[in-house]
């Protein structure tokens, strides 16, 4: 038996269509459904030169709201940590 392979991207909920396969009227198939994992974005890594420049760096030293920036970012990274999604 030869397997014929499609990607094919849903575009309504629960249906997919499938054309230009290489079997006529009446011929039975078995029709196994896969989703495919989502290949990871892969984000540019900065130089620490492009770091200094990219305004990350001190965007929170005005705020009047955080009084301790670093135990903020803390906060947050353990926040981010406990909801366990990707990002």
């Amino acid at each position: 038996m030869e397997a014929v392979r499609r990607e094919e991207v849903i575009v309504k909920d629960g249906q997919i269509r499938l054309t230009g396969l290489p079997y006529k009227r009446g011929d039975v198939v078995e029709v196994i459904v896969l989703p495919r994992e989502r290949e990871a974005e892969t984000r540019p890594t900065l130089t620490v030169g492009q770091l200094r420049r990219s305004g990350l760096i001190g965007l929170w030293k005005d705020r009047t709201d955080i009084e301790d920036s670093s135990a903020y970012a803390r906060r947050l990274r353990e926040q981010a940590q406990q909801r366990g999604g990707t990002a």
